[in-house]
């Protein structure tokens, strides 16, 4: 069992001057769902090398017991500082596909066509793909064979309209994850702020936010079992 995990290479919060990445714990949450499964897991980026890192996600208060395991142990953090440049993979290697979020995939993997390509083959070839928070994102461009928007009748969720007016970055990001969802025909769904809420349609995971990062990570999982 091999998973392809890919990060955003993007560190600029629009044009407020402040830092965004990816979100720790969207990392650390799936990243010990595989491995303690047995996974073997591939970190990738657009750049490839050290992914930006979401400074609010690296506070004090967004710790938890999976970040920090992921910060404490040398393989994780070797594999985080030398994520292997989109390019350079193939989802034919792969049984799996998982993007976590943070507002950082906005900008980059929104468009990628690399990223896309990965998204398209998945589809093509039955594999499941997950997404978590603004991990879906990823899936804007995203196709199915027959042309079709990916996500198009398709039961989804993301990072909801609420949660991002609660953060304080509506008039920030370059578009609404939900209602970029929405728009391509995604049937979208959500609970409560800040809840855990995950939705599996067909060979499709994806979670609303960071506290659904593991058990987005879990119904993957059972997808491969």
């Amino acid at each position: 069992m091999k998973i392809l995990m890919v990060l955003t290479s993007h560190d600029r919060l629009g044009e407020t001057g402040e830092k965004t990445g990816f979100w720790l714990e969207e990392l650390a949450a799936p990243y010990w769902r595989f491995r303690d499964a047995g996974a073997e897991i591939v970190l990738a980026s657009p750049r490839g090398g050290q992914p930006p890192l979401d400074p609010r996600s690296g506070a004090p208060e967004a710790q938890t017991e999976d970040t920090r395991r992921f910060q404490a142990d040398a393989r994780a953090m070797a594999a985080l500082a030398a994520t292997r440049p989109l390019a350079e993979v193939s989802m034919d290697d792969f049984d799996a596909l998982f993007y976590p979020g943070g507002h950082g995939p906005l900008w980059d993997l929104a468009e990628d066509a690399r990223s896309v390509a990965l998204i398209e083959r998945a589809e093509a070839t039955g594999k499941p793909i997950g997404a978590v928070c603004h991990g879906p994102a990823a899936l804007r461009r995203a196709r199915r064979p027959d042309g079709a928007p990916l996500v198009q009748g398709r039961q989804v969720t993301a990072f909801s309209d609420s949660e991002e007016a609660a953060v304080g970055l509506t008039a920030v990001v370059p578009f609404s994850v939900e209602a970029m969802l929405r728009g391509n025909g995604g049937r979208y769904s959500k609970a409560a702020d800040f809840q855990p809420y995950v939705v599996t349609d067909g060979r499709l995971v994806t979670g609303q936010n960071p506290a659904s990062s593991a058990p987005a990570a879990e119904a993957l999982l059972a997808l491969l079992r």
